[in-house]
Parts: C-alpha cells; structure tokens; sequence
C-alpha cells in the first residue's frame, strides 16, 4: 500500500506501457511535444469533461470523476463512469470475491454497477496502454466503491466507436506491473535509456526523446569527439 504523498499520474500508466522512456520524460523532465493527435486529444477530453452529469435510461453517465487506489499507488480522473442500472437491493449482496455486484446512488432508485469510458482519439484499434489506463480506472473505482469492475469500453473519436475491456486477471496483473515499474522509474529519477523501436515514429516525444542518436553511446560519444577536436595546426 502506498501512502498519500506516494501517489502518482493515473494517466502516466499509459505513458509508462507504452515506453518506459516517454514516461520518464513526460513525468520527470516535464518534456512534451505536441502533434495534431495530441491536441485533437486534448480538445476531444476538454469537451467530455464540460458536458456534465446525464442519465440515458437505465444508464447515469457522470465525467471528470476523480480516482485514487492506494494498491496501485495512482491518482487522476476518469473521463467518464457510466452507472449501469442492474437490479433492485438484492444486487447489494456480496459475491466470492468479497465485493459488491452494484451500489446504490444518492437520490435514484436500484443498485448501480460502475463502467469506466476512456477517450481516445483516431481509429478503433487494440492498444495495449490504452487498456491498462482502462484498468488502472477500474482498480480505483473498485478500492474507492467497494464493488467488482468487471469490464469497460475505450472510445475512439474519429470512429465514434467503442471497445470494450474485460478486466480479466492477465490485464490487472499487467496494471499492477506497470505501476510497479512507473513508481520505481520515478522514485529513482533517472530516465532510462533510449532504444529505437517501431513505435518510435508515431511518439509526440521523438524530437526530444532521439533515440537513433542517444540510444546509442558509441555514437554519441564519436559525435562529440569530432565536435570538439581542436583544428589541426598547420606550419607556418
């Protein structure tokens, strides 16, 4: 368990999934690059988070809700948590895993079930970042709530569709890790060395980041010899 002062980005477990680099940069260097997908992204999260409280049917749809989980050491916002409606107060009985299937919510009838919602930018796609980001949510909803999150969706923007997660064990065993390694990254201070991979070129960091240049040191090094040898003497 991690204490208050201990807590770190939600946000930057996706950063950390995705490159434990780009974490380090985002969240220890305060670096950032900004690309038409990044400020599509930012405007698409201003919206969401403007638009308030509403109920659709048996679904409520509350935004910018704040999560903490002091398993995972994480603290941040949620996009959007829709509360599915799932039964009467018989649905408040305990199951297995010793938590509740739905909890009541203040001023409305039945037993609600939590759905975290992230949004994305781009095209329906599986992104592994993505869905531990998604998980991460859960976990804080679960610790927070006191009931089981079994699922949510990703929405995607330019598609206007979602994917929905299962938050099976694979996955939470994943988050787990991820936070593991984000407190350890930023509790050391250090940033870890570049190495240049396929995600590289699609990275809003790759101008700072410039892993063909500093993720090889023989090559730095040889730079900066030839940068600055001093100018050969020539005889008078």
């Amino acid at each position: 368990m991690y204490q208050e002062d201990d807590l770190v980005p939600l946000s930057a477990l996706q950063h950390v999934v995705y490159c434990p680099r780009r974490a380090a940069l985002v969240h220890l260097e305060a670096a950032w690059g900004d690309t038409s997908a990044t400020v599509e992204g930012s405007i698409l999260h201003g919206r969401v988070h403007e638009s308030g409280t509403e109920s659709r049917g048996d679904i409520r749809i509350a935004r910018g809700v704040r999560l903490r989980s002091v398993s995972l050491g994480v603290t941040g916002e949620a996009d959007v948590v829709e509360f599915h409606k799932v039964g009467g107060p018989e649905c408040l009985a305990q199951i297995g895993g010793g938590e509740a299937t739905g909890i009541p919510l203040e001023g409305v009838a039945g037993i609600w079930k939590p759905y975290p919602v992230e949004y994305k930018v781009g095209k329906l796609r599986c992104e592994r970042a993505y869905e531990v980001q998604l998980c991460g949510q859960a976990i804080c909803l679960e610790e927070m709530l006191g009931v089981d999150v079994p699922a949510g969706a990703i929405y995607f923007g330019k598609t206007a569709r979602r994917l929905e997660v299962a938050f099976d064990h694979r996955l939470r065993a994943e988050t787990e890790s991820a936070a593991k390694l984000l407190h350890s990254i930023l509790s050391s201070g250090v940033t870890p060395k570049a190495g240049y991979g396929k995600r590289c070129p699609q990275c809003s960091l790759l101008e700072v980041c410039m892993p063909k240049v500093t993720g090889r040191v023989g090559r730095v090094k040889s730079y900066l010899s030839r940068a600055i040898r001093p100018p050969t003497e020539v005889d008078p």
